[in-house]
C-alpha cells in the first residue's frame, strides 16, 4: 500500500474511507512484497498492456463478487481505473484520481521510461531506477539534498522499491510507456471525478488538461501546493475536506467519534493500532475480518 500509506494513516481520512467502504487494494501482476511470495513473471509470459490491466480489474471484482466500485488510483493506476471506468462503465459509480495520467507519454518520459527499463532488465532494482522514479513521486523539498536529509516517507518509499521483483516492475513499466491516449473517451465518463495533483508533479499538466476535458458538472480538480505527485504520502491532509465534500454527493460521511459503521458494528476509531501497520493493511479485508472474530 505504499500509495497510500500516508493518506490511511490520516486518522480522519482513515475513518471517513473505512467508515463507509470495504477497501480492496489492487496491485499491478507480481508487485506484492517478496515477502509476501511475489512471483517473478516467466519470459515465455506474454506482453502486459493498460487494456490487460484494465480487464483484470473487472476479473478481480468477479472474482469477490463486487459490483459498481469508488475507485482511488495515483499516477499510473489512476490511469488504468480511469480506461477501466471508460470501458466498465456500470461498474464505477467514481473516481478520485491522483496525479492522473490520460495521453500518451511525452518523448521525455518516454525516453526515461525506457531507460529504466533497459536499467531494470541489466541491473535490477538499482539505484538509478529508485531515483529517477522518486523524482517521479516527490517533490525535491521532501526528497532532500546535499544539506536536508530526505523525508521519512521518501526513505520508506525507497525501502520498498527494492522490495519489488525487477522483472515485475519492468513488465508494468513497459505497458504503461505503451498506453494509448483516452482523451477521447473521457467525455464518455457516466460517474463523478475527482482530481487532486500536486503543483510540482511531472504530470501536473496532464491533470488540467484531464479536468478540462471531463464533464465540469461531475468533475472537481483540486491542486496541491508545495506537492509532487504522490499528494497522498507529502499532503494527505489537503485531501481530507474536498474528499469529505466529494462523498457527500453519495450520501457517505465521516463518522463522530461516538458514531458506528454502517458496514460493521466496531467504530473506526477504535480498531486496534497494530492493523495500521503496513503489512495489516496490504491484507484485504483483515481489519473487518479481524473485528467480526474478536466479537464473536
Amino acid at each position: 500500500m505504499s500509495c497510500f500509506q500516508g493518506l490511511f494513516f490520516c486518522p480522519e481520512a482513515f475513518s471517513l474511507l473505512l467508515h463507509n467502504f470495504c477497501i480492496y487494494h489492487i496491485s499491478p501482476p507480481g508487485h506484492e512484497l517478496l515477502q509476501l511470495g511475489a512471483a517473478v513473471a516467466g519470459p515465455d509470459e506474454p506482453s502486459l498492456s493498460v487494456d490487460d490491466l484494465a480487464d483484470q480489474i473487472a476479473e478481480i471484482l468477479d472474482y469477490f463478487g463486487l459490483g459498481a466500485v469508488m475507485c482511488l488510483g495515483v499516477t499510473a493506476g489512476a490511469y488504468i481505473l480511469t480506461l477501466f471506468a471508460i470501458k466498465y462503465s456500470h461498474r464505477v459509480i467514481g473516481l478520485i484520481l491522483v496525479s492522473p495520467l490520460c495521453k500518451a507519454p511525452s518523448w521525455t518520459e518516454w525516453l526515461c521510461n525506457k531507460v529504466m527499463s533497459n536499467l531494470l532488465y541489466i541491473c535490477g532494482m538499482c539505484g538509478i531506477v529508485k531515483e529517477l522514479l522518486l523524482m517521479r513521486y516527490f517533490s525535491k523539498d521532501v526528497r532532500g539534498s546535499v544539506d536536508v536529509p530526505e523525508s521519512d516517507i521518501v526513505q520508506s518509499c525507497r525501502r520498498l522499491l527494492g522490495e519489488r521483483q525487477s522483472p515485475n516492475v519492468l513488465r508494468f513499466l513497459e505497458a504503461i510507456n505503451g498506453r494509448p491516449d483516452i482523451t477521447n473517451g473521457l467525455r464518455k465518463l457516466q460517474c463523478r471525478s475527482l482530481i487532486f495533483v500536486g503543483e510540482n508533479s511531472p504530470f501536473h499538466y496532464e491533470a488540467l488538461h484531464m479536468t478540462s476535458k471531463l464533464d465540469r458538472r461531475f468533475s472537481a480538480l483540486v491542486e496541491v501546493q508545495a506537492c509532487g505527485s504522490m499528494v497522498t504520502e507529502e499532503q494527505p491532509d489537503a485531501m481530507l475536506i474536498p474528499l469529505e465534500y466529494f462523498l457527500m454527493g453519495y450520501g457517505f460521511f465521516r463518522p463522530s467519534q461516538l458514531s458506528v459503521s454502517p458496514r460493521s458494528p466496531l467504530s473506526p476509531t477504535s480498531i486496534s493500532p497494530e492493523l495500521f501497520s503496513p503489512e495489516s493493511m496490504g491484507l484485504k479485508l483483515k481489519p473487518i475480518k479481524t473485528r467480526i472474530q474478536a466479537e464473536v
